[in-house]
């Protein structure tokens, strides 16, 4: 054996030896803050700070070294987006990156039922998982305080209990893939007009009741592994490195674990930054950049942040604290070896957006039992509106999908109804014609040649030739609408069609409108017309969950997630408030936008009831094919229980002759309180499945939670001894049944 030989053989058996015993950070079955201690030992200065940046468009480079792997994030929350070029928005062309388009998260939010949200977060967490995502973008939790937010659509209604009950399961469903969601935009982000300069200004009591619990929900109760910063500043200080946002409350107070990610070029400054609580930067200037990723090293947590460090401008322990939270993220998803493998576009994943989409969908008016659909009553229909026709996923923003197929409304009725019914189609008015966003094709031709007079000629004759009118209607993703980066403009439905609904009833009374939208409309048409159902957007299987509903396959039961205004005023923020703020300049971030929240904690239904003012359909409104009765509420205290706590029952009854689902609700009133407190708060739900003549008893438990509010002079929730009410009902204004009771 020769030398050369002898050496080789050294070197071998060395690195065998070497790699016998797996380094720490690698060895699944140690604690993982010991594999991350193992790690941070080993990295260099530079591989630390190239950790906190992007080095593409949506990707974070890992540690190459230590065969760390990169971590590959996507939008958004109602789908998988498309990839897109290493430093560009536009797409990448792949053939295969086709995903399920889910429902809107108004529309999973309007199921009023948490299986739901598990099974979305479920499935949109294996498709993510599939396309080997480690942070899906997503789900939105800002509450909904003015309907004209262009982004309402995204997230989760008006009410604090009922979006952090559906967002907690929805963050559980998309985690059990080992995929990390990124709960946004936090906090106060509730308007998209000016999101960039917006100040946001609101009081301790509205921060803690109203406006944080979602995302507490989210982060504490689900253990997020990730949350999204808002580009709005708060108190003067950009939100995604906010002191008393980020370290005070979510990492001081909550203890939470997880990493603060940046919205797409939400960063400013290293220092505020860096001592703000930041820990991951992404999409600072790189748009147009032709892959040589140079510009990623002058983000402001890449060469500024390591110069920081190394002259002493920053701390290491500080820095070792953003490392330790993005090695945490990423042994949980991208180092996970045990997590499952994921499916996309699978059956399962169509049967649940449809499912989901059926749930959602609510029944705001049917008078004279104009649905569902009977052949004795209706032969012919005509079928007007573009909605009827035109492609919703694509478009919005950061919500924007390739849907591996969209089923249209018209599409929808034609295959369930063609054989019972003649159907006739006439669009009405032409709206938003755009084919494309980001290089995403909707391959449809919604040019029309015909003058607006034409057009709505065309739908009326149409419409007095028919037994029944089917008018789809509402709003899309186009700017100023349901979209990112813009608020709408008005409260009115947009391409004259109020007007045209009032031309059509005038021939036809018989009007069936479908609302598709992802907020509330104004409807001064609404007596004019027999039915009204609210449908959101519900991706792939749209036409087949609308028509659905209408044949009557499928009893409808959907609950509003946020108040309905009759007009602006009706609202907190537009009566008493300055939206959409008031412009000044302030020396250290520039030319901002105050946007004082001056309702307070009187965001929705507590200003409504506040105010004894009636609506066009209250917060948790929506009607059945079927009817429920129900009986007297009871209440006991809770018995074993040192703390006050007690149980309300009430039995609920099916009276109709259809199976049905009704959203049993349950409201708290502080009848006496040192503070300013809402008429009622609701704190408990429950969706029960009813056969016809059947009777389920629904109990709630009322805890602290359910009696405190929060003292913003002693920052503390605090409980009062006194008398207070428990409310049961169906809607914020159809109380069915009240008790009293008293809290020691």
């Amino acid at each position: 054996m020769n030398l050369k030989t002898i050496l080789l053989l050294v070197a071998v058996l060395g690195a065998q030896a070497a790699w016998a015993e797996t380094p720490v950070y690698l060895d699944e079955s140690r604690p993982i803050e010991e594999r991350i201690d193992d790690a941070i030992s080993r990295m260099t200065l530079k591989e630390k700070i190239a950790l906190l940046h992007a080095q593409s468009k949506f990707s974070a480079p890992g540690v190459p070294s230590l065969g760390i792997p990169e971590l590959w994030t996507d939008d958004g929350p109602m789908g998988v987006r498309p990839e897109v070029l290493w430093d560009e928005w536009d797409q990448a062309g792949w053939t295969n990156d086709s995903c399920t388009a889910f429902p809107s998260l108004t529309c999973l939010a309007a199921t009023w039922n948490p299986e739901m949200a598990t099974l979305y977060g479920k499935s949109i967490g294996e498709e993510a998982r599939y396309r080997n995502k480690s942070v899906l973008l997503g789900p939105g939790v800002n509450i909904y305080r003015t309907p004209l937010c262009g982004r309402n659509f995204e997230y989760f209604g008006e009410d604090p209990y009922l979006a952090s009950a559906m967002a907690a399961d929805y963050v559980r469903g998309v985690q059990s893939n080992g995929v990390a969601v990124c709960v946004k935009h936090f906090a106060l982000n509730n308007n998209e007009a000016n999101r960039y300069t917006t100040n946001s200004i609101a009081s301790d009591r509205a921060l803690y009741e109203i406006y944080l619990p979602a995302f507490k929900a989210a982060a504490v109760d689900a253990g997020a592994w990730s949350l999204m910063g808002g580009y709005n500043l708060v108190g003067g200080q950009h939100a995604t490195y906010n002191q008393r946002l980020v370290n005070e409350i979510l990492k001081g107070e909550w203890n939470w674990d997880g990493v603060v990610i940046s919205d797409w070029g939400a960063v400013h400054d290293t220092r505020q930054a860096v001592e703000g609580g930041l820990d991951m930067e992404f999409g600072t200037g790189t748009d147009g950049l032709t892959g040589s990723g140079s510009s990623y090293d002058k983000y402001w947590l890449a060469n500024k942040y390591y110069d920081g460090v190394r002259n002493g401008e920053f701390s290491e322990e500080q820095l070792n604290d953003k490392v330790r939270r993005v090695l945490r993220l990423t042994m949980r998803t991208a180092m996970n070896r045990n997590r499952p493998w994921g499916s996309i576009n699978s059956p399962e994943h169509h049967q649940a957006c449809r499912r989901i989409g059926e749930e959602g969908v609510v029944l705001l008016r049917n008078v004279d039992q104009t649905l569902p659909l009977t052949k004795d009553k209706v032969r012919k229909i005509a079928v007007i509106g573009e909605n009827a026709i035109k492609r919703m996923t694509v478009g919005g923003g950061s919500s924007s999908l390739k849907a591996l197929y969209e089923i249209y409304p018209l599409e929808g009725l034609q295959s369930r109804l063609g054989d019972d019914f003649e159907l006739v189609y006439e669009r009405g008015y032409v709206g938003d014609t755009c084919t494309h966003y980001n290089n995403v094709w909707t391959k449809q031709d919604l040019t029309d040649p015909r003058t607006p007079q034409q057009l709505t000629a065309d739908a009326v004759k149409a419409a007095s030739d028919a037994d029944l009118v089917i008018f789809f209607g509402g709003l899309n993703k186009a700017d100023h609408q349901d979209a990112e980066g813009t608020d709408r403009l008005s409260l009115d439905l947009p391409y004259g069609q109020n007007e045209l609904i009032e031309t059509l009833a005038e021939v036809n009374p018989n009007i069936v409108v479908v609302n598709i939208s992802g907020t509330g409309v104004a409807m001064p048409w609404l007596n004019k017309v027999k039915a009204v159902l609210q449908a959101w957007y519900l991706g792939n299987e749209t036409g087949n969950t609308l028509a659905g509903i209408i044949a009557g396959d499928v009893n409808p039961s959907g609950k509003l997630p946020y108040t309905y205004y009759a007009t602006l005023d009706q609202c907190g923020a537009h009566k008493l408030g300055e939206y959409p703020g008031t412009p000044r300049h302030d020396p250290v971030e520039g030319d901002i936008i105050d946007m004082p929240y001056n309702e307070d904690i009187f965001v929705g239904y507590r200003f409504i009831d506040k105010n004894k003012l009636k609506p066009t359909f209250p917060f948790g409104y929506g009607l059945s094919y079927t009817t429920f009765d129900y009986g007297k509420a009871t209440i006991d205290r809770k018995k074993g229980s040192a703390d006050d706590v007690f149980t309300v029952s009430i039995p609920v009854t099916n009276i109709g002759d259809r199976q049905g689902s009704e959203v049993v609700q349950l409201y708290i009133s502080d009848l006496k309180s040192s503070l300013p407190r809402p008429v009622k708060e609701l704190k408990g739900f429950s969706k029960v499945n009813l056969a016809p003549g059947e009777t389920q008893t629904v109990t709630f438990e009322i805890g602290r939670d359910a009696l405190s509010f929060f003292d913003d002079k002693a920052h503390e929730w605090v409980v009062e001894p006194g008398k207070f009410e428990a409310l049961v009902g169906a809607s914020s204004a159809d109380i069915r049944s009240r008790v009293s009771f008293e809290v020691q």
